[in-house]
């Protein structure tokens, strides 16, 4: 009789531990490709991290010039008294760049841009950079005239400034006072949305002390267009500074996640892997009890 029992119980305990263990391969395994996905995001966020961290000091250097240019050329203004007129129109330039993976850096330029345009009414935008685009696109989309694309890949140069301007003033977009949102870099940590005004031809003549300068017409036109260029290549070289500290910040904070979950998918995959030879070593003592 013990006999039969022995033959009886060895086929019955077969299937179950043969599902279990199915079970559990086909979730090791599911654990196992994860864990490979992780560690290739990891790899990758940390070449982008080094990446973005050699870029850092070579767009703090290009900020540093091009702020000391910038300020030159806006002291003529502020020196001029120069006010925008109260009827005037006015052109909002939203100077962000394409690249993703960067934080919030894209988002607070067009949230400042959209509070402006809210508070100030109809006003025409030209957009520098797909990222901002697809962003105010979804609520501006009539307010737009130009936009701008291939940006952002290397620190902007006063060439690309120029050519935007120039482009700018071919369009025969009527302004008054033109103001560029950008991101304003504070810290390698810290940025934030600011606007540098930019002034047309009628409101600079316009100024309380503009007999000072003695500026010919045909110089005054020069003048204004290489202050708008200046003060846009401003914005954009200090907008790529701020834009790299923040995509080093991201990378960072990215690598530190994916070490976090390839820490508890190895955990998993350790605990599956001992629960499969757990149920092994039972199933082998249960079948040699059994005989």
């Amino acid at each position: 009789m013990l006999f039969t029992v022995s033959r009886i119980a060895r086929p019955t305990a077969a299937p179950v531990s043969k599902a279990v263990q199915a079970r559990n391969m086909a979730t090791l395994k599911e654990i196992q490709q994860r864990l490979k996905s992780v560690q290739n995001i990891e790899k990758i966020t940390k070449s982008m991290k080094m990446i973005a961290s050699t870029k850092v000091s070579k767009a703090q250097r290009s900020m540093d010039s091009a702020r000391i240019y910038g300020e030159a050329s806006n002291s003529l203004f502020t020196n001029a008294e120069t006010k925008s007129a109260e009827e005037g129109k006015a052109l909002y330039i939203a100077s962000s760049s394409d690249r993703g993976l960067c934080g919030g850096i894209h988002s607070s330029v067009s949230k400042a841009t959209r509070k402006i345009i809210a508070d100030q009414g109809e006003s025409q935008i030209v957009v520098l950079g797909d990222k901002p685009k697809a962003q105010l696109s979804r609520i501006l989309r009539k307010n737009i005239a130009l936009t701008f694309n291939q940006i952002g890949k290397d620190v902007p140069t006063f060439e690309e400034a120029s050519s935007i301007v120039d482009l700018i003033k071919t369009s025969e977009i009527e302004f008054d006072t033109a103001n560029i949102v950008y991101n304003k870099f504070n810290s390698v940590v810290s940025y934030e949305a600011n606007v540098l005004p930019v002034y047309s031809e009628s409101a600079f003549k316009a100024s309380p002390n503009f007999a000072v300068y003695e500026i010919e017409d045909d110089v005054l036109a020069n003048l204004q267009e290489f202050a708008f260029a200046n003060t846009l290549h401003w914005a954009m070289v200090e907008g790529h500074a701020a834009e790299m500290c923040a995509k080093r910040a991201a990378m960072e904070n990215a690598t530190k996640n994916a070490g976090e979950m390839i820490q508890k998918l190895t955990m998993t995959f350790n605990r599956g892997r001992q629960a499969v030879i757990t149920n092994e070593l039972i199933d082998i003592i249960t079948g040699a009890s059994a005989l």
